[in-house]
């Protein structure tokens, strides 16, 4: 497969969904209004023991590598944390098999990641505290790395449409929880600000 440009076609796709998911209020949606570190922390703790038990499951060295820091960024940030229920980003990456679709979901699931953690940088930088937004920014850069060699291992694989679909399948699971958790908080989800 080419893999030219497929992050970016993701992106376009996905334009509207993650330029909200991107905002202040995606992390008012996770955390269900309280935006108290206590309830940032949580949410964070939830998404990353989601992502390595997902990822974890699935084998291999890119997924393992991605589960790893994925706990090791929950115990540098959260550990005391306990995990709510899991948010539809992680229930949607039980969905793929093939090799296309899960690359594919998982390179959905770190556009959507790296745009919440850098809502979590932005958040811990507001509440002064330096240290803990830069692991969250440290984190940002892991995922960026991860999506580029999961792009490179998709040039081994023949059904772009696939993992472009499952790709996108993740973005919108995640963007369909946000509107509705926002809807049921009486927020409106559409204004970027």
């Amino acid at each position: 497969m080419d893999t030219d440009g497929f992050a970016d076609a993701i992106r376009e796709d996905n334009r509207t969904a993650l330029s909200r998911l991107g905002s202040s209020k995606a992390l008012y949606a996770l955390t269900e209004g309280e935006m108290e570190p206590a309830a940032v922390e949580r949410a964070v703790a939830t998404l990353a023991t989601g992502a390595s038990d997902q990822f974890g499951a699935w084998g291999g060295e890119l997924f393992s590598e991605a589960a790893r820091a994925a706990t090791e960024h929950r115990e540098a940030v959260a550990p005391d944390a306990e995990p709510a229920d899991a948010f539809a980003l992680t229930d949607a990456l039980g969905e793929p098999e093939t090799a296309a679709e899960r690359l594919g979901a998982f390179v959905g699931w770190t556009l959507v990641a790296e745009t919440l953690t850098d809502q979590c940088t932005g958040f811990f930088t507001g509440q002064a505290d330096p240290m803990t937004a830069s692991t969250f920014r440290e984190y940002s850069g892991t995922i960026d790395a991860l999506r580029e060699r999961a792009l490179d291992r998709l040039a081994d694989v023949d059904d772009r449409d696939a993992a472009g679909a499952a790709a996108t399948a993740v973005v919108q699971a995640a963007y369909d929880e946000y509107v509705e958790t926002l809807e049921a908080l009486g927020v409106n989800p559409k204004p970027v600000c």
